[in-house]
């Protein structure tokens, strides 16, 4: 009997992490999700018995080798990995950003991902191939306005896929980015209101801004997030590498995010 392949997903317990991770369960994967908020793990938990979830800090080692301790121990082995913990960071313009701000982005959006990738490629290698797949963002394509913390390591993560699909390649490991536009959800809600505060405009109207940056004047879901991610790590994603694929109704430019 062929053994259950195994995926990873990060920052998986709510949000597009939870639909990548149940779409995941859905296709068959034995799924193991971490995330920083305990109380969403236990939730999680609650809901997918089957499955496995620990509480992880991504934006430390120590924590990511814990990590993958309790994979090795519960599943022994790793096809996919998704990285696709991240959090959205400041608001402001690049003056006004703390340094500490920067620093945790930077921890988390980049640091993160090598933290976890580097600990997975040789649990991909004992499997005899596999799939990374790290959730970027459209700011990867453009600059984004208040947002440079983000952007930068969205843009570093794109340089990160590139190279890590040639260095992998020889070892049946594809590595892609996903650039989603803005995801409905909480999370963007979040980013809407700063956005709002800082510029002096209401929710709404930022909302719409944002709507407007898209070519289908849309919000993402989740759910389309996942679907892509689902596609990529399957046979029929075989041939794919290397990529950084839009999944944001086609993004014409951030740049209107400063117009007074």
């Amino acid at each position: 009997m062929k053994e259950r392949a195994v995926a990873l997903v990060t920052g998986a317990a709510a949000g597009i992490g939870r639909a990548i991770a149940d779409t995941l369960l859905d296709a068959g994967f034995a799924v193991h999700v971490c995330d920083a908020d305990p109380q969403a793990v236990e939730q999680f938990r609650a809901q997918h018995p089957a499955a496995s979830a620990s509480v992880a800090d991504i934006a430390v080692a120590e924590q990511v080798e814990t990590l993958f301790a309790l994979l090795r121990e519960r599943h022994g082995r790793l096809d996919v990995l998704v990285n696709n913990a991240g959090i959205a960071g400041p608001t402001a313009r690049i003056e006004d950003i703390e340094p500490a701000d920067w620093e945790r982005t930077v921890a988390v959006d980049l640091n993160g991902q090598f933290y976890c990738t580097r600990l997975a490629v040789p649990l991909l290698k004992a499997a005899g191939g596999g799939s990374i797949v790290n959730i970027a963002s459209n700011a990867a394509f453009f600059g984004f306005p208040l947002r440079a913390p983000y952007s930068a390591c969205k843009w570093a993560l794109i340089g990160l896929t590139r190279t890590l699909a040639m260095e992998l390649g020889p070892f049946a490991i594809r590595v892609n980015a996903i650039c989603p536009g803005s995801v409905s959800g909480p999370r963007i809600e979040r980013v809407i209101a700063r956005d709002a505060a800082q510029r002096g405009m209401t929710s709404e109207q930022i909302r719409e801004l944002y709507k407007r940056q898209s070519s289908m004047r849309l919000f993402v879901r989740a759910e389309d997030v996942a679907a892509t991610v689902a596609f990529l790590v399957s046979d029929a994603g075989a041939a794919i590498s290397g990529q950084a694929l839009g999944v944001d109704g086609h993004t014409e430019s951030l740049s209107n995010w400063m117009d007074e």
